[in-house]
């Protein structure tokens, strides 16, 4: 609330001659009296005025002190505030540019992924594919073996462990072959030396029987082939039943198996464990004591008695195969020669004679020959080459 400050009162001057108090009227006297009394009001009024005024001047000062508190706070939150959006403003930069980077790197993955998938798919068709190239259908003669040694003394404590199976591995190695057309021939020396000299010719005149023909020489490059070991095992105390009908709850399977596998009228034996697979419909068989497993495989087909109906069922040792460095290579033969553009001059063993001769002469580049074989035209055979003959690449 603004208020004004009154003048300070005036002193009273009195002009002429100043009468005595005693002398003035009753009148003048209280008027007198009255002129002092709001005098003094008025000096009372003075002093209030002005301590109302020094304490609005010292509320002035501190509100303007507390204005300026204020501003200055109101600025540093501004600042503050600015920063913060500032800050935000970069974070949110730097987690764009963190989201394009995991996206493009996602991208490069999954890239990656359809790459490895392309190339698992290419793997997997070419591993079909050798599998069905190199696949062997062969049933392994029957053969006598000799025993012609100790290879290595078993300790007693494990005498009766490792008399339970029967171990052995085999390396079997698929021959390389060649397709010989007609017109060519394959010529192999006793020296690796005859063969290269005969490879750095262009081509080799040769006359048979007045007729003269260019031979021309190639190295061998044999089709891919397979090396590889099978670790057999065979164990004595469990057999393998197939051909199981499926027309029973499996535990009742499991039952009859234990049953019929365990008469000793049907070569059977003691039974220590049944596997059963009701998807194959068969069963692996453990016995208790060897020489009961080998008994009834030799039987190969045992009556299965599943109470209302009596099935046959296919039984055989129990044998684990593991497969060990396979390889696959190519072969190229280091003693022997592909001879083409033969033409029919003689009849074909007679031609084959006169090509030996040829190759045998050393003024012809030639050597000492193991082996030739030469194809008539309109002919095909195929030539199988052994391990030793060539070199894989």
């Amino acid at each position: 609330m603004a208020m004004g400050t009154s003048e300070a009162p005036q002193p009273l001057v009195l002009k002429g001659d100043v009468t005595p108090l005693e002398e003035l009227s009753p009148e003048d006297q209280e008027e007198l009296r009255n002129l002092k009394k709001e005098l003094k009001q008025l000096k009372t009024q003075s002093e209030k005025a002005d301590t109302v005024k020094s304490r609005l001047l010292l509320d002035k000062l501190d509100h303007e002190e507390h204005k300026k508190q204020a501003q200055d706070e109101m600025m540093k939150l501004a600042q503050e505030e600015k920063d913060f959006w500032k800050a935000l403003e970069n974070q949110k930069q730097d987690l764009e540019q963190e989201a394009l980077a995991i996206e493009e790197t996602n991208h490069q993955l999954r890239q990656q992924i359809n790459k490895q998938k392309e190339k698992l798919e290419f793997m997997r068709s070419e591993n079909e594919s050798l599998q069905q190239k190199f696949k062997i259908i062969a049933a392994i003669p029957e053969k006598a073996v000799k025993f012609i040694g100790v290879e290595k003394e078993i300790p007693d404590h494990k005498l009766e462990e490792d008399c339970l199976h029967i171990q052995g591995q085999f390396s079997i190695i698929q021959n390389l072959a060649l397709t010989l057309s007609g017109g060519q021939a394959l010529i192999t020396f006793e020296e690796e030396q005859v063969a290269e000299r005969i490879l750095k010719l262009a081509r080799c005149p040769v006359t048979v029987d007045s007729a003269k023909m260019d031979v021309k020489p190639s190295r061998v490059a044999l089709d891919r082939t397979v090396k590889f070991e099978v670790q057999l095992n065979v164990s004595l105390k469990k057999i393998e039943v197939s051909n199981i009908p499926p027309i029973l709850p499996e535990e009742r399977i499991r039952d009859k198996l234990e049953l019929n596998f365990s008469k000793p009228s049907l070569g059977g034996g003691e039974v220590d464990n049944v596997e059963y697979n009701k998807d194959s419909g068969t069963a692996v068989i453990t016995f208790l004591h060897t020489g009961v497993a080998e008994r009834l495989a030799m039987k190969k087909i045992y009556p299965f008695d599943m109470g209302h109906k009596v099935s046959e069922v296919f039984v055989s040792l129990c044998t684990e195969d593991r497969l060990k460095k396979f390889q696959t290579f190519y072969g190229t033969s280091r003693r022997t020669v592909l001879l083409s553009g033969i033409s029919d001059v003689l009849d074909e063993e007679d031609l084959q004679d006169n090509l030996e001769i040829h190759f045998q002469k050393p003024n012809n580049y030639g050597g000492e020959v193991e082996n030739i074989k030469y194809n008539a035209q309109g002919q095909t055979s195929v030539a199988y080459f052994n391990e030793e003959t060539v070199g894989s690449e």
